[in-house]
């Protein structure tokens, strides 16, 4: 039986930073479709041609997924990394408490 004293811990840190970047992210693609909505609606009244809310709001958020990869791309790539970090971090914590607890019922 192999024991490792020191359990590998995601760093709190990482975690902080990962919530953070994925908020931000998500947040400016919010703000991203719902300005859309709006600059979509006002262009059908001023061409004098008013369509219904959930037309301009299906129209906004099919220009804004390809939009905000673009426009968003750093905070993409940040939320993505820091996320991608933090999971293997998790994962090996969790591998540890897999091979503790064999370790123990082997015991």
């Amino acid at each position: 039986m192999t024991h490792n004293p020191e359990p590998p811990k995601p760093d709190p840190e990482l975690r902080r930073r990962s919530r953070k970047a994925l908020w931000k992210y998500g947040l400016a693609r919010v703000v991203l479709f719902i300005a859309l909505t709006a600059v979509i609606e006002l262009l059908a009244v001023l061409i004098g041609f008013p369509i219904p809310v959930l037309v301009a709001a299906l129209l906004a958020l099919f220009v804004a997924l390809p939009l905000s990869m673009l426009i968003f791309k750093n905070w993409r790539i940040e939320a993505t990394q820091t996320l991608a970090e933090y999971s293997a971090q998790r994962k090996a914590h969790k591998q540890w408490v897999q091979a503790e607890l064999e370790g123990r019922a082997e015991a």
